[in-house]
């Protein structure tokens, strides 16, 4: 998987869950790590859509914070972190997910939408919040919706920030606004 088509948001999100895996004196970025980073986010989608699918984000925030701080800590390897290979079959089932899709960029909400079918820790720890709510419908596929504009926002600083996609409760595309900040 090519890490330049991760948008913006999900690129800051992996180095974040870099940071905390180092600080932390982990050898491997879980899926753990990126769940939490992606939760931190400010001005990031994940939380915003999780909580829209019923998911009571403080709580898996917290959850998410006490999983990590029971990996396995390792010490003296310098600072050294890899991506862990349930990380790694994460992004590449999320790769696969926005290929199917025609996405031209891979987005952190494709990454949650396969983590609600991971057997990990994080996975579980989504799955027990969603309590069987279907996430799908929650997700807005941004690279489906506004390809165009997904393209020129993304490398462009000066631009305004997507802040989020309002849709309609049946997700139809036609009916997306975007708010800007």
């Amino acid at each position: 998987m090519r890490i330049d088509k991760l948008t913006t948001k999900f690129q800051q999100a992996l180095g974040d869950a870099q940071s905390v895996a180092v600080g932390q004196d982990h050898q491997f970025i879980e899926p753990l790590h990126l769940l939490a980073a992606l939760l931190d986010q400010d001005d990031g989608v994940s939380a915003s859509l999780l909580s829209r699918a019923g998911v009571n984000v403080l709580r898996l925030r917290e959850a998410a914070r006490q999983a990590i701080s029971r990996l396995p800590k390792v010490e003296g390897h310098g600072g050294e972190v890899q991506i862990s290979r349930e990380l790694n079959g994460l992004l590449n089932l999320t790769d696969k997910e926005a290929q199917k899709r025609g996405d031209q960029f891979i987005a952190s909400e494709l990454f949650l939408l396969a983590l609600t079918d991971d057997k990990g820790e994080a996975g579980r720890l989504l799955d027990a919040r969603l309590r069987g709510n279907d996430v799908s419908q929650s997700f807005p596929y941004i690279g489906h919706l506004l390809p165009d504009l997904a393209a020129s926002v993304r490398p462009a600083i000066s631009l305004p920030r997507i802040l989020a996609l309002d849709l309609t409760a049946s997700g139809a595309p036609s009916r997306a606004r975007v708010r800007w900040r």
